[in-house]
């Protein structure tokens, strides 16, 4: 059985520590809103409302960039290699204008507000209406190197 090749770069696109607070304020706010009905009730809503926001909490930043064979996965998607042209890195100014007013409807973007950098890598696919890809990334220059390698 043949191995699998090892990724040459493998990113997970966490949220920050602090977000995790979060599930504890949305807990105590279902408790707040079902107290009037009960004790059991107040529990459930504090169970409830904190399992619902870290279960979005996770899932949000399970984002994973990965470059796998002659592959780039990103997200859902899993572009070849050869479809891809030259890659800009992005400090975190020119990320926020790419992500914003210099922005084309047509990229794929994934994007994480809380990763400042970014990395912009056009698609030379002549039969791809996308006309570049948005990673946000924390290592942007490692991604590029491996894009390349």
């Amino acid at each position: 059985m043949q191995q699998p090749s090892a990724p040459r770069y493998d990113e997970r696109l966490t949220v920050p520590r602090l977000w995790w607070a979060l599930p504890v304020l949305a807990g105590f706010s279902g408790a707040l809103v079902a107290t009037p009905i009960g004790t059991l009730a107040m529990l459930g809503g504090l169970v409830i409302a904190a399992a619902l926001t870290a279960v979005m909490i996770s899932s949000y930043g399970s984002a994973r960039i990965r470059v796998v064979a002659d592959s780039l996965v990103a997200g859902d998607a899993r572009i070849p290699l050869t479809a891809l042209g030259e890659a800009d890195v992005l400090d975190p100014e020119e990320a926020r204008a790419w992500r914003s007013y210099k922005a084309d409807p047509r990229a794929f973007m994934l994007l994480r507000s809380y990763v400042p950098t970014a990395l912009r890598v056009r698609v030379t696919d002549p039969d791809d209406p996308t006309p570049y890809l948005y990673l946000s990334t924390r290592d942007p220059k490692a991604l590029a190197a491996a894009l390349t390698a």
